[in-house]
C-alpha cells in the first residue's frame, strides 16, 4: 500500500470539511475522487499534501505517518500536488516555473535530465515556450506547466486537482492522454475531477464524496455502471 488515509477529519474553523474518511491507494494506481463542488475533494488532497492538517485520523505514505509533517517535507518524500486553477507564477518564465518544482532537489544532473526526458517529453509545447512568461500562456498550456512543475519534484504520487477545469473538450482529451501516459510510466495518481466521466475512464479505483463523507467506493468500472453514479454524475 502506497497511501492510507485512515478515519481522517479536517475542520475549517469549527466546520468539518471531511469527516472520518478512509482511502487506500496502491502503488501504480489511478484513484479518482468524484463529487459535486464543495464535497471535500480538494480538502482531502490538501490533507495528504500537508496544506491542511487533520483534526483526527492518520495518513500514512510508504509506511510512514505524514499527517503531522509540514508540506515541504511531504513533498520531499515524493508527493506533489497540482492545485486547482493551475497557480503558475505569471511573471516568471516557463523554464523558471518548471525549475521551481525542483527547488528541494540537489541532483542538478538529474534535474536537467528530468526536464528533457520527463517534462518536455510529455509537454513538447512547453519546450517551445521556455522563455515565455507563464501568465501569457493559454489555459491548457498553463495546466501543462503546472503538471510539468509538479513532475520536476520527481514524485512517486501525483495529486491532480481538477486538471480539466475550464478547458476545451479537445484540450481535456489531451490532458487525459498525458495523465494516462504519466501513469503508464509507473507513477501513482490521485485524480480529483468534477468531470466524473473522464475520471472514471482513467481510474482503476474511485471514491464518491458527498458533503464531506465517502458514500460509495469500488473499482471505477463498477462505479461507471452504478445507477446512482449514472444519475447524479454521468448525466443519466
Amino acid at each position: 500500500m502506497l497511501l492510507e488515509v485512515k478515519d481522517t477529519t479536517v475542520h475549517y474553523h469549527k466546520v468539518a470539511a471531511i469527516r472520518n474518511i478512509s482511502i487506500n491507494v496502491e502503488h501504480g494506481e489511478i484513484v479518482a475522487l468524484i463529487g459535486s463542488n464543495g464535497a471535500g475533494k480538494t480538502t482531502t488532497l490538501r490533507a495528504i499534501s500537508g496544506l491542511n492538517h487533520p483534526s483526527t485520523g492518520e495518513i500514512h505514505y510508504n509506511g510512514q505517518r505524514i499527517d503531522k509533517l509540514p508540506a515541504h517535507k511531504i513533498n520531499a518524500l515524493g508527493i506533489a500536488m497540482v492545485p486547482e486553477g493551475r497557480r503558475v507564477f505569471p511573471q516568471m518564465t516557463v523554464l523558471e516555473n518548471l525549475l521551481m518544482g525542483a527547488f528541494l532537489r540537489k541532483d542538478k544532473e538529474d534535474i536537467q535530465k528530468d526536464l528533457e526526458e520527463v517534462v518536455f517529453k510529455h509537454f513538447p509545447r512547453l519546450k517551445e515556450r521556455t522563455k515565455q512568461a507563464a501568465g501569457t500562456l493559454s489555459g491548457g498550456e498553463q495546466q501543462m506547466l503546472a503538471m510539468g512543475r509538479a513532475l520536476m519534484s520527481a514524485p512517486k504520487l501525483l495529486l491532480l486537482d481538477e486538471p480539466s477545469l475550464g478547458l476545451s473538450p479537445i484540450m481535456c482529451g489531451e490532458i487525459a492522454k498525458i495523465i494516462g501516459d504519466i501513469h503508464a510510466e509507473g507513477r501513482t495518481v490521485i485524480l480529483v475531477e468534477q468531470n466524473a466521466r473522464l475520471a472514471l475512464a482513467l481510474a482503476q479505483h474511485a471514491y464518491v464524496i458527498e458533503t464531506g463523507d465517502i458514500v460509495l467506493s469500488g473499482p471505477a468500472e463498477e462505479l461507471r455502471e452504478n445507477d446512482d453514479v449514472k444519475k447524479f454524475y454521468l448525466g443519466g
